[in-house]
C-alpha cells in the first residue's frame, strides 16, 4: 500500500468523505473513486455498474467495486439521474487501479447542485486522510 504523500490527486475536484470522487463537466458530473480508495482495496476485479436513467439520492449505494480483498459499496455523493456509465470498466475493472482519476463510474444529472457543498476540495480531503 502507498503512503500517503504517494497518493495522486485530481485536479479541480470535490470529493466525498466515502472516498468517491466527483468533477463537473457543463451540466453533468462525472463521479470515481479516489487513488486512496483503490490502494486499499487492492486489485480490482469487478465494478457493478447501475442502470441508465435509474435515480439515486445524496449518500444512497449506487453499485460495488469488488477486489481481490473485498466488496465495496459506492455511494452517490449528489442526488441524481445515471446519465452514462463507463462500460470500459466491464472489460478493463483494473484501469480504476491503474487511473483512478481517468477512469470515472458513472455521470450524473444533478438534481440540485447545491449538494455539492456536501463536498469538499482536495485539501480537505487530504486532511481526513491524515486523520
Amino acid at each position: 500500500m502507498k503512503e500517503l504523500d504517494e497518493l495522486t490527486y485530481g485536479d479541480n475536484l470535490l470529493y466525498s468523505k466515502d472516498h468517491e470522487w466527483i468533477t463537473r463537466e457543463g451540466a453533468t458530473l462525472k463521479v470515481g473513486i479516489s487513488d486512496y480508495a483503490q490502494d486499499q482495496m487492492g486489485d480490482v476485479v469487478f465494478v457493478e455498474l447501475p442502470e441508465i436513467g435509474a435515480k439515486f439520492q445524496q449518500g444512497e449505494v449506487f453499485g460495488t467495486v469488488e477486489s481481490v480483498k473485498a466488496v465495496s459499496e459506492l455511494y452517490i455523493p449528489v442526488s441524481g439521474e445515471i446519465i452514462s456509465v463507463n462500460e470500459a470498466l466491464s472489460d478493463a475493472p483494473e484501469s480504476i487501479n491503474q487511473d483512478p482519476y481517468g477512469s470515472w463510474i458513472i455521470e450524473i444529472k444533478p438534481d440540485d447542485t447545491g449538494e455539492l457543498a456536501n463536498l469538499i476540495d482536495t485539501q480537505a480531503y487530504q486532511q481526513i486522510l491524515k486523520g
